[in-house]
């Protein structure tokens, strides 16, 4: 062989690697460096702002909430971003009925044997499950239905067929954990969609009952009492009336007064618990009668997922969309506050802080000399706090098609207690990202995790369970727990705390003291994950047998 030659193989061969490792590599050397425009400082920026005072807790059609759309507009519009609202604008209007309560007349029940109270705010909540100024329930029996699901894929039916026409459902939260024998059903602790409050009302009212109570416990909901109490004590807000059923009111009791509710019948809580964790299990009326009247004002209000576009450069594949999302709504100012007490709901991390994630993409998105294949769409959206309708209305009218969606990518809550290990994906063994997020991870050195705390069913807590359910894949990415330089649990410790004290509370405002050193890591990470979904050949899928597949596939065949 030619001495120049046998230099210059070496070369090639050496070249053709490096080729290689670079079309492997999980992002390019321009979206690092695009990445750099996401740091502490533009995080707590963004965040000082929208969790202000002046912002009055974000409350969905209120100034503060106005001011929050203007705010993130104005950062879009400046970042050169265009608008990306279905129909052109920046903002998309979402239709909100309003419905206070104004009445806090006590919830009446009885039995031969008694009768009791349910204490408005205090030992029992209740909101109107109907559009209308009086919703009420007069005298109408309670039946005990267990954990209320109907699973037929898990062989369960806690209804049997009972008539529970205009009754009122005294219902279980959470799901079933399985035993030793199955412990796969109903994915043994982690919660499904089943364990949530919204599909026990959506349940109770397919069977034409009047109402339906959720025993909360905390370990059942994940949270504390004065969660219920603050997150259902002000204006609640719905999307407009689209004619499905509907219970007249939805109620939630604390264990102790659901444990009384019961005795007045006769029996004993815990023991139709104990018989409620079989496929045998039936619907057990108690003799109890409860009434109560509901009257509330009622209002036609509207909010607005803000959305901005970044196009595709791909002519074929511009059509087809990533879509990023976090809320900007929280719960504005509390209600019957004692005086001089903190009001103001300002939702520093919840989402605040989501928010001012997506806005440091956005930036770093915009950094970039190319854009990326398929177009990049940021949507702040609308009413999460109330039952995830910004995204909901988002989802049924999306600018682009379902099935031309490649990814949701979601941020609610950051991390402030710096670096961690690991970074959680909630929905962890869902999709295809998986393998994406992972070689990201990787690169950092860093390790994913499944749901830290799978009980919470946080999966269908966020606005990314919206769009599963039109078969979108979903990355809902959280922070970690495994914090570098501390003890073994420290993260999960501070977690917990955050959940038990500032959680729903007006003490969830920023603080100096913060260290958001790891949430930049994660949105980076998430920059990174939206740049390799719009330029990778293929778009995501959920894994065979997931619950959203054939959500998937429909969306797939249609236009």
């Amino acid at each position: 062989m030619h001495k120049a030659s046998s230099v210059l193989l070496p070369s090639l061969l050496a070249l053709t690697a490096l080729t290689a490792m670079a079309q492997d590599a999980p992002v390019t050397a321009a979206q690092k460096t695009a990445a750099k425009k996401i740091t502490p400082e533009l995080l707590r920026a963004h965040i000082r702002f929208l969790a202000s005072d002046l912002l009055e807790g974000r409350g969905p059609a209120t100034r503060g909430d106005q001011l929050a759309e203007a705010y993130i507009q104005s950062q879009m519009e400046g970042l050169g971003l265009k608008p990306g609202a279905p129909g052109g604008g920046w903002i998309q209007r979402v239709p909100l009925v309003g419905i206070k309560r104004t009445s806090s007349d006590p919830a009446v029940f009885k039995s031969g044997a008694g009768m009791l109270s349910g204490v408005l705010g205090e030992n029992f909540v209740a909101v109107s499950g109907v559009q209308k100024p009086e919703s009420k329930i007069d005298a109408a029996e309670i039946v005990f239905v267990g954990y209320g699901i109907v699973a037929p894929e898990y062989k369960w039916d806690d209804y049997k067929d009972a008539d529970l026409k205009g009754k009122v459902l005294l219902v279980m939260n959470n799901d079933p954990e399985g035993s030793p024998a199955e412990p796969n059903l109903f994915a043994g602790k982690t919660r499904l969609w089943y364990g949530r409050w919204d599909y026990k009302y959506l349940m109770a009212a397919k069977k034409g009952a009047a109402g339906a109570i959720v025993i909360h416990t905390t370990p059942s909901a994940g949270y504390g009492w004065q969660v219920i109490q603050t997150s259902w004590a002000g204006e609640q807000f719905e999307l407009p009336d689209d004619g499905v059923p509907r219970v007249a009111a939805k109620m939630w009791a604390t264990d102790e007064l659901a444990k009384k509710i019961v005795a007045l019948g006769g029996k004993n809580l815990d023991a139709l618990r104990a018989s409620a964790e079989s496929r045998s299990f039936k619907p057990v009326p108690l003799g109890v009668t409860m009434s109560v009247t509901l009257t509330s004002e009622i209002g036609q209000k509207e909010s607005g997922n803000v959305i901005g576009v970044l196009p595709g450069s791909d002519p074929k594949r511009a059509g087809e969309a990533v879509i990023y999302t976090a809320h900007h709504d929280h719960l504005g100012i509390r209600v019957g506050a004692k005086p001089g007490a903190d009001t103001i709901y300002n939702g520093a991390l919840d989402n605040a802080s989501g928010v001012a994630t997506i806005l440091s993409v956005a930036s770093a998105f915009a950094d970039l000399e190319k854009p990326p294949a398929r177009s990049v769409y940021f949507a702040f959206v609308a009413g999460e706090e109330q039952g995830l309708l910004g995204s909901e209305y988002l989802a049924k009218h999306p600018p682009v098609s379902a099935g031309r969606i490649a990814v949701n990518i979601n941020v609610d809550g950051i991390g402030w207690f710096g670096r961690t290990k690991d970074i959680v994906l909630i929905g962890k063994g869902k999709s295809s990202l998986d393998a994406d997020i992972e070689a990201i991870a990787k690169m950092q050195d860093r390790r994913v995790e499944g749901d830290q705390f799978p009980d919470r069913g946080t999966f269908y807590r966020s606005d990314q369970f919206n769009f599963a359910k039109i078969g979108v894949p979903a990355a809902y990415l959280k922070k970690g727990t495994d914090v570098i330089g501390k003890p073994t649990g420290f993260g999960r410790e501070q977690e917990e705390l955050y959940e038990k004290n500032d959680y729903h509370q007006p003490s969830d405002e920023l603080r100096e003291s913060w260290d958001f050193s790891g949430a930049v890591e994660d949105a980076r990470l998430a920059f990174w994950l939206g740049c390799r979904v719009a330029d990778a050949p293929a778009l995501p899928r959920w894994n065979k047998g997931d619950e959203f597949e054939a959500a998937r596939l429909k969306a797939s065949s249609g236009p």
